[in-house]
């Protein structure tokens, strides 16, 4: 939080993540709000993960499923408890999973399936504060940690995925 606020001037405007153990949301969020209370949070959940219901109807209930790992979950931790989540998202890998594959491609950057989730949470974000605002997320992961899921057009075409023509793998 504090690295985030500096490296920003202090313009940040949200900042979202995804949540494993809660850990990095929480403390993130709590250094960006004690700064300045407007800072939206966000939580960018998978599918299969039960904090998006969490945060929109107090109930822990999770649906469907993610090919990301490490990430998401269907308990609030006491490191979590507290956090305020202005704006939570549910991501598919859908959606995530093309970001990974354009960050490859465009940004020449291999990141894992976690980014990906806060790539779109943070696009989602965007979205809804409009033009002109900053964001931040985490691109936390290593697409090579992965690779046996990311880079398996088998696997990915049995979760109705698609890897890219141009990985020709």
């Amino acid at each position: 939080g504090p690295e985030i606020w500096e490296q920003t001037n202090g313009t940040v405007d949200g900042f979202v993540c995804a949540v494993g153990t809660g850990g990095s949301l929480a403390g993130i969020s709590r250094a960006l709000k004690s700064r300045n209370a407007d800072v939206k949070i966000s939580v960018s959940d998978p599918t299969g993960s039960a904090l998006y219901n969490y945060f929109t109807s107090g109930e822990l209930k999770a649906e469907g499923g993610s090919i990301s790992e490490g990430i998401g979950t269907s308990r609030i931790t006491d490191n979590f408890a507290d956090t305020v989540v202005d704006i939570p998202f549910q991501i598919s890998d859908s959606e995530s999973i093309p970001l990974v594959f354009d960050m490859i491609r465009l940004e020449g950057l291999c990141c894992g399936g976690s980014t990906g989730v806060n790539v779109a949470g943070a696009v989602r974000l965007a979205q809804e504060l409009g033009p002109g605002h900053v964001i931040v997320t985490l691109l936390c992961d290593s697409g090579l940690r992965y690779r046996e899921r990311l880079f398996n057009r088998k696997f990915l075409e049995d979760k109705g995925l698609i890897l890219p023509d141009w990985l020709n793998l």
